[in-house]
């Protein structure tokens, strides 16, 4: 009998990521690219995780622990939260999963922005759940779209804030009017992988209603301001109700022993954090400089990543940047085929973007 997946795992489109350098130099035979694609932090990552996961080498031979005590306690202390509130992931994404796993039947919805972050799809498909699509409205999250498409067979709704990858946030006065509409069986996710990049003071925080009424979860990661994407290594806080859900379908070591160790010394790298931020802050107003120098249009981001108009084919923007040796991200599968999103990256890599650009647009 010829083996056959289910129906609903079959419609799933795979995750593309941003093409590796080295794919890059090997498929256009060339040197000295840089990748401005994922939203990755440009400086490293945080030298005092490098040195934690340095001395945590020597005890690969054994298994992680699998509570991740030390990480959550200090998880726990930094935001105030209890320790029963959270829970560690092999990245931001297998809280996603678990999430969809612990909480839809076939045929339960769940509600996305779109475009938003595609693994949300994924997870919702995977679980043979039906996805409720809410286009943007002026590249932000429609709250009052949201509300008006949730139904009895609503299990959950996803928030990304800021979003990926318009940049753009959830005020909290639009967020208090909007969860005050939402059934208590349904859990709201605040994907906040990009929290700490925002400069907007009225923007919501996921982790203010951790003690209230609300089925709130709210995901934060270390990959980003932290630069230690490659470790894989996320978190959730929720109520405990939630947390402990998902701690009985939680793999028992899926947050690595290095992970730990480099995300729980990260925490206290306060000087690299700053860094990092002005960094950001600093490169982004050096790029609306440089483009509006040049009059190409761009829409203002509360990440570290941003969109650009290129007003024409985004795909061949795209390849002619990388045989520049230029990598950035083609946002024509995300629903706008004349834009391109763009990572922050050091000073003399955006000259380079900046320049790489004129020639293939001017």
């Amino acid at each position: 009998m010829k083996l056959k997946a289910p129906e609903h795992i079959l419609f799933i489109k795979p995750y593309v990521p941003g093409k590796p350098i080295e794919e890059l130099e090997r498929e256009y035979g060339i040197s000295g690219s840089i990748k401005l694609a994922s939203n990755e932090n440009p400086l490293g990552p945080s030298p005092m995780a490098l040195h934690a996961i340095e001395k945590a080498l020597s005890g690969l031979n054994r298994y992680p622990d699998g509570s991740g005590r030390e990480l959550v306690m200090k998880l726990s202390k930094y935001h105030g939260v209890s320790y029963n509130n959270i829970i560690l992931g092999n990245g931001s994404d297998e809280i996603i999963e678990m999430l969809t796993n612990a909480f839809l039947l076939p045929e339960d919805e769940v509600i996305i922005p779109k475009p938003s972050f595609l693994m949300y799809e994924i997870s919702a498909q995977s679980a043979g759940a039906k996805l409720i699509s809410i286009p943007l409205k002026f590249l932000s999250i429609d709250l009052d779209a949201i509300t008006d498409a949730i139904t009895d067979k609503t299990r959950l709704i996803f928030l990304c804030n800021p979003n990926n990858p318009t940049g753009t946030v959830i005020s909290k006065k639009s967020f208090e009017k909007f969860i005050k509409n939402i059934p208590g069986d349904i859990i709201v996710v605040m994907d906040e992988a990009y929290m700490e990049f925002i400069r907007d003071r009225d923007c919501v925080r996921g982790l203010d209603y951790i003690n209230s009424e609300f089925n709130i979860v709210t995901l934060r990661t270390f990959s980003k301001i932290y630069g230690l994407a490659g470790l894989r290594i996320g978190y959730g806080v929720m109520p405990e109700y939630i947390a402990g859900i998902l701690n009985r379908i939680r793999p028992p070591f899926n947050a690595s022993s290095l992970a730990q160790a480099g995300a729980a010394a990260a925490l206290d790298d306060k000087e690299f954090f700053d860094k990092t931020v002005k960094l950001v802050h600093d490169e982004l107003e050096f790029m609306y400089e440089s483009l509006n120098k040049i009059g190409i249009g761009f829409f203002p981001t509360q990440s570290n990543f941003y969109l650009i108009d290129v007003k024409k084919s985004a795909d061949d923007v795209f390849e002619s940047m990388l045989r520049l040796g230029v990598i950035v991200r083609s946002m024509t599968s995300y629903g706008y085929p004349e834009y391109i999103r763009v990572s922050i990256g050091l000073h003399e890599e955006n000259i380079r973007f900046i320049n790489a650009l004129k020639k293939v647009l001017l």
